[in-house]
């Protein structure tokens, strides 16, 4: 990249100096003209004032050749019709043909100067003309000089003009070099803290540039290196989590599993006589497998829910017949744990899908009446503020610990493992209650003092728009 943006800047410069140097020429030949056809206008007029008309022309102008610094020069008299009246390098004018053609001759005779540059057919060189009406307006006075333009003077203007591209060019490599440096030093440095990445947990150390462009690229890495610890250290956790699961739904499905297992193969065996026992490990390996359904069906949800790949059907549900028939279906595991429960919920509506909501509603108020106490109540109360449904389910159960509020949302998590093992459930009630309402983009809080209670309140948006956006996209 050095070598590139040296280059470059190298090739800039000389076209810099080229197209100048063209500048320049081109400028100084303009000069060198206009001060030439000055000092041979200034030189007509004096001559023009020195000629006597009326003697011998050719005479004079032959004498005019013999003035040093005139070897050169051609002097012409031409009358206003364009003839040759006498010439300074031809011996017989009359020979000579009519020269009112001539640009400079056209251009005197309008305005009483003119100038023209050409090669002179007579000698062959390319001449400089600049013509002038006499004063007694009866002739054309013309003076010619060879010229080539700045040819005449690139003796000495080329090595000029050589010298200060060479000392343009030594000091523009000096300076590309620098710059070059410049540039690429701080893209080494850059890369150099890049390769780091390699390393199990890279610091990055990055220089404040001079370059903006480069402290943009230093804190985009810096952003980028942030953004990936934070990338790695939630798939860390995801492992984890998802490590812990499987290890939790084998232990829970193993379980079962086992006395399945250990009742069958009783009954296989013919080591149960008893009829009335045969019956009841029946019903047991039916309970069994119940909760293994319901385990796994629970699972389920939770990963549909978790990549949200359920084909969910959403409509406009009435909360309050839901709310009823949910506590309608808990009434005889209400009445097992000795635990009332009452609801109040307004006749409101919610663009959702009923199932979520059922297990919403069943998995709050579950939870409510299990870790209950005798004679203790569940209340139940559905309102709406703004644009918003409000579910509050409050308890005067067992309640929560202060430092188990923050996990009981975690899947097979259990604050009182003993309790929980003896009122059963797949220990995923809760966690599906937390993957419902984020499904939905709604908020969901905890208040809970041992032994008094705990309230659930959960916010969830009437209608929540990503998911009717979406919903209408798949249709």
């Amino acid at each position: 990249m050095k070598r590139a943006i040296f280059q470059r800047f190298i090739l800039i410069i000389s076209l810099a100096l080229i197209l100048s140097g063209s500048i320049f020429s081109a400028a100084i030949s303009k000069i060198i003209l206009d001060r030439t056809e000055e000092n041979m206008l200034y030189t007509v007029r004096i001559t023009d004032h020195g000629l006597n008309y009326e003697g011998n022309l050719k005479a004079q102008v032959d004498a005019l050749k013999l003035v040093k610094g005139n070897e050169m020069t051609r002097f012409t008299v031409i009358d206003l019709g364009g003839k040759v009246i006498a010439d300074s390098e031809v011996v017989d004018s009359y020979t000579m043909e009519n020269h009112s053609d001539r640009e400079e001759i056209k251009e005197a005779l309008a305005i009483g100067i003119g100038y023209a540059t050409r090669k002179s057919e007579t000698l062959n060189l390319s001449m400089l003309y600049v013509a002038g009406l006499s004063e007694n307006s009866k002739y054309i006075l013309r003076m010619a000089v060879p010229f080539s333009g700045v040819e005449q003077y690139a003796g000495f203007l080329i090595p000029a003009i050589l010298i200060s591209i060479g000392i343009t060019l030594i000091v523009s490599i000096f300076i590309a070099n620098r710059f070059a440096s410049s540039v690429t030093k701080p893209l080494n440095e850059i890369a150099e803290e890049l390769n780091k990445l390699s390393q199990e947990k890279p610091e990055f150390h990055f220089k404040k540039y001079d370059f903006d462009e480069m402290n943009i690229i230093a804190d985009t890495t810096m952003k980028m290196s942030d953004s990936l610890k934070e990338s790695m250290a939630r798939i860390e956790f995801e492992r984890m989590v998802r490590q812990e699961f499987f290890s939790n739904a084998s232990h829970e499905l193993k379980t079962p599993l086992t006395s399945v297992r250990g009742y069958l193969e009783l009954l296989e065996n013919n080591m149960v006589a008893d009829e009335n026992m045969k019956k009841d490990f029946l019903v047991r390996i039916k309970k069994e497998t119940i909760n293994m359904t319901s385990l796994i069906n629970d699972i389920l949800m939770i990963s549909r829910l978790e990549t949200k790949e359920a084909e969910v059907t959403l409509s406009d549900v009435r909360l309050s017949p839901l709310l009823k028939d949910v506590c309608a279906s808990l009434e005889p595991l209400a009445k097992e744990y000795q635990v009332s429960i009452d609801t109040n919920c307004r006749p409101l509506m919610m663009h959702a899908n009923t199932q979520q909501l059922r297990e919403l509603f069943n998995n709050l108020i579950t939870n409510a009446i299990k870790y209950n106490k005798p004679n203790g109540k569940v209340l139940v109360t559905v309102t709406s503020e703004q644009d918003e449904i409000i579910i509050i389910v409050e308890d005067t159960g067992v309640g929560i610990p202060e430092d188990a509020k923050q996990r009981i949302f975690e899947r097979f998590y259990r604050v009182d493992k003993g309790r929980s093992k003896k009122v059963g459930g797949t220990g995923l009630g809760l966690s599906i209650v937390k993957h419902i309402v984020n499904y939905y983009s709604g908020t969901i809080e905890v208040q809970s003092k041992v032994m008094e209670g705990t309230t659930f309140t959960i916010r969830l948006p009437k209608r929540p728009v990503h998911l009717i956006v979406n919903h209408e996209k798949t249709e």
